[in-house]
């Protein structure tokens, strides 16, 4: 193997273990088990009046929005939700969501940037 290739795999090799994985993580929307998640909130009965499609509708949607504006929320932000919304064990799409809504609002108030 010529020096040069090896150098740049070697190079390549360093670059990606100096990258923290969550910044990794946060450059594409995370993959949640909508499925599992809205049957799990609606056997918690934290969503009353929901039924299983409209929560999954709702899951969808907000995906969808997410994938669409995932390049203009900050790393920061982006890690910070994925967490916040994934602690007690049911990630959602909507809840992240509504958490990046409100750390842009958040910034904005208090003049931080991306």
């Amino acid at each position: 193997m010529p020096r040069y290739i090896l150098r740049a795999f070697v190079t390549g090799i360093v670059a990606i273990a100096i990258v923290p994985s969550e910044s990794i993580a946060a450059d594409i929307v995370p993959n949640f088990n909508i499925t599992a998640n809205c049957k799990a909130e609606l056997a918690g009965g934290s969503s009353i009046g929901e039924t299983l499609d409209s929560c999954i509708n709702d899951e969808r949607q907000a995906k969808d929005q997410l994938t669409q504006a995932w390049g203009t929320y900050s790393t920061t932000d982006k890690n910070a939700c994925i967490k916040e919304t994934s602690m007690d064990g049911k990630p959602s799409y909507v809840e992240l969501q509504t958490c990046l809504e409100m750390a842009i609002e958040s910034n904005a108030r208090h003049g931080s940037k991306k």
